[in-house]
């Protein structure tokens, strides 16, 4: 039951690194009439949520949705600057008028979209089952679930779609991921079901120790995972949110996002 991007379940591949497609080419907007270099833009981000956005080696704000900004900025000849500041401040600051554009992990909800304008998703949140690479267990079904034990977060959304859609799994809760993972390091369940961004941090960490991989597809149902992040925007920019949609397919057209994607995400969580 994989949820599909647009043009299928990944858009790309390269280094054998999925890369998502979020973007619908049947929906491609015109050519922005306006001129959006003709003013400064503030992004507003936080620095302490690798891969997205964090501080580099020199306390720069940098991460994929940082270099993704600074890209849209190019790519739109506008003149930008980019200030971290705590993640729960993010909205406030935005609705001050201290920034113009948030550019960070804040979920695109409708409560966010009754306060604000945002850009389509350019990055989501994909559940993934992951396994041991040494038992040879089938990619996730129904009916290949069955009897198996799956690793969730106690009454976390993962453990509420396990239940509905993986009925006769023998779902295991934990307090936490790190415990899940743990778990399924020591072969104490057959697979862990959770956030995809953050097994494809531990797959691809030391603590992992090499011991286990992704399995079969993404699952991306907005009602269990959210409709991801964007580009935020007050309300009364509707000229510049437009102008950001417009970068971000280009962005995509062009190949710069599959640079930046390789980038941060040595392993795809999609």
């Amino acid at each position: 039951m994989a949820a599909l991007c647009w043009g299928g379940p990944a858009g790309a591949r390269a280094e054998g690194v999925t890369i998502p497609n979020f973007w619908n080419p049947r929906a491609r907007q015109e050519r922005m009439e306006t001129q959006p270099s003709a003013r400064a833009i503030r992004f507003l981000t936080d620095d302490e949520f690798p891969p997205l956005h964090f501080a580099g080696p020199d306390g720069t704000p940098t991460g994929f949705s940082v270099e993704l900004a600074r890209a849209v900025c190019e790519r739109l000849a506008m003149a930008c600057t980019v200030q971290a500041r705590r993640f729960d401040t993010l909205l406030d600051a935005l609705a001050d008028r201290q920034g113009d554009v948030v550019a960070a992990a804040i979920p695109l909800t409708p409560a966010l979209r009754a306060r604000f304008l945002a850009t389509r998703p350019y990055f989501r949140w994909p559940a993934r089952f992951a396994a041991r690479t040494d038992k040879g267990l089938p990619a996730p079904s129904a009916a290949a679930l069955a009897e198996r034990s799956v690793g969730v977060v106690g009454g976390s959304a993962h453990a509420a779609y396990l239940k509905a859609f993986f009925p006769k799994a023998a779902a295991k809760d934990f307090t936490d991921l790190a415990t899940a993972e743990g778990a399924l390091r020591r072969g104490e369940v057959d697979y862990v079901f959770a956030d995809g961004l953050n097994l494809a941090l531990w797959i691809g960490g030391a603590e992992a120790a090499n011991c286990c991989a992704f399995t079969g597809g993404d699952y991306l149902e907005n009602r269990y995972f959210g409709e991801g992040i964007g580009l935020v925007t007050r309300a009364d920019d509707a000229a510049l949110s437009r102008a950001l949609d417009d970068a971000l397919q280009r962005l995509w057209d062009e190949g710069k996002y599959a640079e930046l994607y390789l980038r941060f995400f040595p392993v795809s969580p999609f």
